[in-house]
């Protein structure tokens, strides 16, 4: 008995000696949880808005960017650059000025990244090249087509037929309302039996 109790002794903490054990098993995803937690600092937000639109804070920079409209992995990739932020930092963590840089850089793109990666390039009426996102997206996706339609050009005809604009085939696709079979005349009694009759006759 006093040699089972000096091995016992011997054994390092947190081995689990037999059986009855009181220790329990701690779950990994638990821990990573509550790293994640400790990381989080008192002024951390959840819900960020951006250029209007709310992201979420738990993300980091780099793919929280790309849930606005008009900015995509490349591109929230070049504002990160620009601003010098590092990407793997969550978005909750930004405070309000560093929020606002972002934001005057995305409204400002066409300054900082080259003219082929700006998604307005060569503007219609200033010829400038710009990167408009969200809203003001819409807005200019809007009055292209409506000015397409004006001139009734074979785009604009397409667009106000509800048709597709860039040569797809629409034999089996673009069809819309109910499928339309085959209509056959319905032959009722009646004229079941005047057939019978004039094929007798004959």
């Amino acid at each position: 008995m006093e040699g089972k109790e000096k091995v016992k002794k011997n054994l390092p903490e947190g081995h689990n000696a037999g059986k009855g054990s009181s220790k329990q098993k701690v779950n990994p995803k638990e821990e990573r949880t509550e790293d994640a937690k400790g990381l989080e600092g008192s002024d951390f937000r959840h819900l960020v808005r951006v250029c209007g639109v709310v992201l979420d804070g738990k993300k980091d920079i780099r793919r929280a960017l790309t849930r606005i409209k008009g900015i995509g992995y490349q591109t929230s990739k070049s504002v990160i650059n620009i601003l010098k932020i590092n990407p793997e930092t969550k978005l909750g963590n930004l405070d309000e000025k560093q929020i606002e840089k972002i934001e005057d850089t995305i409204k400002n793109l066409g300054r900082y990244i080259p003219p082929w990666m700006v998604n307005r390039r060569n503007d219609r009426f200033t010829s400038n090249n710009f990167h408009l996102t969200v809203v003001d997206l819409d807005l200019a996706l809007r009055e292209d087509i409506n000015l397409q339609k004006k001139l009734k050009s074979y785009r604009g005809i397409r667009h106000s037929l509800g048709l597709p604009v860039r040569g797809q085939r629409t034999r089996t696709s673009f069809r819309h309302g109910p499928a339309v079979g085959v209509s056959r005349r319905k032959e009722g009694p009646a004229a079941a039996k005047s057939d019978k009759k004039g094929g007798g006759e004959k």
